[in-house]
């Protein structure tokens, strides 16, 4: 069973996201803003990081940077799951390491199907 780490400062969008992936067979962990991401995934060595952009301290940009940078987690894919719909802002996620962009609000199927393709990558 594959796990997620869910990086959002979002309480209603983390159990959204957990509920998601949970339904459809995931383990999840959880972190509230960038930094505590970048430690969790150190820790944890998720399968897979869903990351928020717009959070306090650490963005998710430069988390997802420093998760690129960092041998021990670059092998570590991350999916960009943001309400930030822009394209630059796309391309600067994807510049940045992230391996997929997707934009809030997600369905289910959106979320899961996204998921699967990342992981089976």
């Amino acid at each position: 069973m594959a796990l997620v780490l869910i990086v959002d400062d979002s309480p209603t969008e983390v159990h959204v996201l957990r509920q998601y992936l949970e339904n459809n067979g995931y383990e999840t962990e959880a972190a509230e803003d960038g930094s505590e991401g970048v430690n969790k995934a150190r820790t944890l060595k998720p399968d897979l990081v869903l990351m928020d952009i717009v959070m306090p301290g650490m963005n998710g940009f430069q988390a997802t940077r420093e998760l690129a940078r960092d041998p021990d987690t670059a092998r570590i894919p991350v999916l960009m799951v943001t309400t930030k719909g822009d394209e630059t802002d796309r391309i600067w996620g994807m510049r940045q390491g992230a391996t997929d962009y997707i934009v809030k609000p997600v369905t289910e199927s959106q979320l899961v199907d996204k998921v699967r393709s990342v992981l089976e990558n």
